[in-house]
């Protein structure tokens, strides 16, 4: 995508970006009201309407500046409200509740990866290159998403689950990071760090998605 204009790059982008964080976002009210929570039931945020989840900074702003920037996407929308005391198990449901995200990203990579390699099986022909650049950077930002929010750093989503595996009380103590978590998270990425952690495994299950639908 190196030869795409400023535009070009954001007219790629935009959709699969704001279908990552819509479905991401999603999953977690989604899997939430089937465990017994329905707060983002009730408040309308199980739905595929990106206008239910948009945030300004973490949706729109930030992920097309460091498009144009560095190349490296990653962003957030609004978190869906869940309350892990209606949860029918608490503890192990939160759990679950936040794996629902990154596992929504896995399956839209390989949705955007199903649709690549369609395209990859139609005669040539210019007007597919848009769709193929789209796809390319759809398979991008849900891999981003999912590894990034994996990492158990409170309050991304894998941290819920390294809390949940913890004993009493070194999960309180875990938990108590959270309101520096951000700063940490900022700090790994102006250090470079996030991207030398992050990028193996990016790499690694987009060479396995690749081989799975047999895409050279």
């Amino acid at each position: 995508m190196d030869k795409l204009t400023t535009i070009q790059l954001i007219a790629v982008w935009i959709l699969p970006i704001l279908f990552a964080v819509t479905f991401h976002e999603a999953a977690h009210g989604y899997v939430a009201h089937k465990l017994g929570d329905d707060t983002a039931y009730m408040l309308g945020r199980i739905s595929a309407n990106p206008l239910k989840h948009i945030d300004l900074i973490g949706t729109i702003i930030v992920p097309l500046l460091l498009l144009v920037s560095t190349g490296f996407v990653f962003g957030w929308a609004k978190p869906v409200p869940v309350n892990q005391n209606r949860l029918r198990n608490p503890k192990r449901d939160f759990a679950l509740v936040a794996l629902a995200g990154p596992t929504s990203n896995f399956l839209m990579a390989v949705f955007w990866i199903a649709i690549l390699k369609i395209a990859f099986m139609l005669p040539r022909s210019e007007t597919l290159l848009p769709l193929v650049y789209m796809c390319q950077a759809g398979v991008s930002i849900n891999l981003v998403l999912m590894v990034l929010n994996l990492i158990p750093i409170p309050p991304l989503d894998g941290s819920r689950f390294v809390s949940y595996l913890l004993p009493r009380p070194w999960d309180l103590y875990f938990d108590k990071v959270t309101p520096f978590g951000f700063l940490i998270i900022l700090a790994l990425i102006m250090s470079g760090i996030l991207s030398k952690i992050m990028s193996p495994a990016i790499t690694f299950l987009q060479q396995f998605l690749l081989m799975i639908f047999q895409i050279h």
